[in-house]
């Protein structure tokens, strides 16, 4: 089950990917890491798909990653008389608390934390922005607008408020209940999503308490000010390019994506690029060709991991779209303009040893660097660094393990924890041939922290031979 590319597919189950026979040929398609959407379906229905990913991991011997993703606070209008309105431009339009049915003149807006943002001037999306009103006055409970953009507007509509931070939490209500579920169910990640500040993932860090890695999603401009921050306290980041879009200028979005890939790197978190990869087959065999360079973009920037969502969750073809993604990444990872270009090593002992052991690789032409680690930090350090061999990540401790399926480079594997340091070379030498990493002949690299089963520590390379 070796993966013929760095660069992992996180994919999303639904309707259309729910038997085990779809998941199965989902993941032997190419799909690495798969994603449960509490936006939508049953506790029972991800319950189902866990279980049958469980018994896929354990068929195949192949550690298999599971995120869980929050829906977080969801912004909506309420609804008309007649289920839609027909607006001009120009006309006025108001917005208020009342749950009266509305009509062409106003409607509801069940959100009075939104009346406390707003201001005169302030400017309001409805629909993914195909609705834009402009505040003219406003007070606790109401919003006095004009039509700026439209032409019609339904029933509960998503709303989105560009450049204004909104005294809301990240987790609902909802989102705690699913947290629990999803942890207890036995998660690897957790997405949380609406991120604005630091101090919501830390909220969030509280609550899980170790038992799953964070996967902050950037989806709010707001979120952008505090970037380092927040790449900082998250485990990984998820660019979140649907919201986004929405609240900011479409042509500023790809520098955003390239800032936020950056962060990343820097910081040695995984980060995934998402939505709309391959949008057009949800009903589509094929993709359009700009949406095949979106994919090779976001490979040869030097994301970890790329996702799709409605493609796989109820497109008509699931299984060709993890098939086309996995050809993209795959092709441009064999381009001899792509290039890993390595993160710049910071000034610790675990980053002078990953940068070491991608240098020694090239050196004596090694076939993969085999990273111990019980907690993954040695692995996400080599991954940090971009080697132009394989990684092969083994870990004792199997959250470890799946955990780090979405990391760059990684071939995670689940062993038995080392005896001692002979013990964990020869395993190392094993495992390598084992796993179709290297013949006998070849040279390996090994990074380790000794003592071992000390989190964090990346102290030890090794150079072996394999018999």
């Amino acid at each position: 089950m070796r993966r013929d590319r760095q660069a992992k597919i996180v994919t999303t189950l639904g309707p259309a990917t729910t038997s085990p026979d779809a998941i199965s040929e989902l993941f032997h398609a190419g799909a690495d890491v798969f994603r449960l959407n509490m936006g939508h379906g049953s506790h029972d229905d991800h319950r189902k798909r866990y279980d049958v990913l469980r018994a896929l991991e354990h068929k195949t011997g192949r550690p298999i990653g599971i995120l869980v993703d929050l829906q977080g606070p969801k912004l909506r209008i309420g609804q008309f008389a007649e289920d839609s309105v027909a607006l001009e431009r120009g006309q006025h339009f108001r917005l208020d608390l009342d749950e009266t049915p509305g009509d062409a003149t106003r409607v509801g807006m069940p959100h009075p934390e939104i009346f406390a943002a707003i201001e005169a001037g302030s400017r309001i999306l409805l629909d993914d922005g195909r609705v834009v009103l402009d505040v003219l006055r406003c007070g606790e409970d109401f919003a006095e607008t004009t039509i700026h953009a439209g032409d019609r507007l339904s029933n509960n509509k998503g709303l989105n408020l560009p450049g204004l931070q909104l005294p809301i939490a990240a987790l609902t209500e909802k989102d705690r209940t699913d947290l629990e579920f999803g942890l207890d169910l036995g998660a690897d990640w957790i997405a949380l999503s609406f991120v604005q500040r630091p101090a919501d993932i830390i909220e969030a860090r509280a609550l899980i308490q170790g038992r799953a890695a964070i996967m902050a999603k950037l989806e709010k401009p707001s979120a952008i000010g505090s970037l380092d921050e927040i790449v900082e306290l998250a485990d990984g980041i998820m660019v979140a390019r649907g919201d986004l879009g929405v609240e900011m200028k479409p042509e500023e979005v790809p520098g955003l994506q390239k800032r936020i890939i950056r962060a990343c790197r820097r910081a040695g978190k995984p980060v995934i690029v998402a939505t709309q990869m391959l949008e057009s087959m949800i009903e589509s065999p094929t993709p359009t060709r700009a949406e095949a360079s979106d994919v090779a973009t976001a490979v040869y920037d030097g994301a970890d991991a790329l996702m799709l969502s409605g493609e796989t969750a109820v497109g008509d073809y699931p299984i060709e779209t993890v098939a086309m993604m996995d050809r993209i990444m795959t092709t441009v990872e064999q381009d001899p303009l792509y290039d890993t270009l390595a993160t710049a090593p910071e000034a610790t002992s675990a980053d002078a040893i990953s940068a070491a052991a991608r240098q020694v690789s090239q050196t004596v032409d090694a076939s993969a660097i085999v990273a111990y680690s019980v907690s993954g930090a040695t692995t996400l350090r080599a991954s940090r660094v971009r080697p132009d061999v394989p990684i092969l990540g083994l870990t004792p401790k199997i959250q470890s393990a799946r955990r780090l399926v979405l990391a760059w480079g990684v071939h995670s594997v689940h062993t038995q924890d080392a005896k001692d340091f002979g013990d964990m070379v020869h395993r190392a030498c094993t495992l390598a041939r084992e796993e179709n990493f290297a013949e006998s002949g070849d040279r390996i690299i090994i990074t380790a922290g000794v003592p071992f089963g000390t989190p964090g520590v990346t102290n030890t390379l090794r150079i072996a031979w394999i018999d």
